[in-house]
């Protein structure tokens, strides 16, 4: 799903700046999964929103492992090469840190701190193999609606065993838990996108 653009939800974002990177904070190398991240708008928002709330020592250390099903988006992610009506809802005093102009008019691409950061990989969801375990927040948005309710709860259930125990989920706005993972997964808040990962009963 190729729909997205940068700084798109901010909603989710903020709550992962206060629920999440505290936490990411305490970690030696802050793991981070964006699953289904199509041309990368997303995955280069969440790593300036780390960025911004980390600092330059810590940042160094972060790892996003962008995935998508279509492998076209390589190259596109790698380059992290966008055209200026790509970046315009970009808040201008982030644009003027983290974009640089392109060889090519018109063209403006992201900084060499944000494109060390993201490492793209091709990835069928279906196979239910994550891309990394052990990670502190798995971001999945566009994706889960295109799949049937059995895959969706697959999925999750993969999503939670690749989270740390004290890892998050943030899920698209519109998209609820399903109801049979209500002990697997808490809502930070009312009806809200991001969730906390929750210990299963022996």
């Amino acid at each position: 799903m190729a729909f997205t653009f940068f700084f798109r939800d901010m909603h989710t974002f903020n709550l992962v700046e206060e629920h999440v990177i505290p936490l990411l904070k305490l970690r030696r190398n802050p793991e981070i999964w964006d699953a289904g991240c199509a041309t990368g708008e997303e995955p280069y928002t969440l790593a300036i929103v780390l960025a911004e709330n980390m600092g330059e020592f810590m940042f160094r250390n972060v790892r996003i492992y962008a995935s998508d099903y279509n492998p076209a988006f390589n190259e596109i992610v790698t380059r992290g090469e966008y055209l200026q009506t790509q970046v315009d809802r970009i808040p201008t005093e982030i644009f003027a840190r983290y974009f640089e102009p392109a060889a090519e008019a018109g063209k403006y691409v992201v900084c060499d701190k944000l494109r060390k950061a993201v490492q793209f990989s091709f990835h069928d969801l279906t196979t239910l193999q994550p891309v990394k375990t052990g990670v502190g927040l798995i971001v999945c948005k566009n994706v889960l609606l295109h799949l049937s309710h059995a895959e969706r709860l697959n999925v999750i259930k993969m999503y939670h065993s690749a989270l740390n125990e004290d890892g998050y989920l943030a899920l698209e706005n519109t998209q609820k838990m399903p109801v049979e993972l209500k002990e697997w997964f808490e809502p930070v808040i009312a009806d809200g996108p991001l969730f906390k990962r929750l210990p299963l009963a022996a």
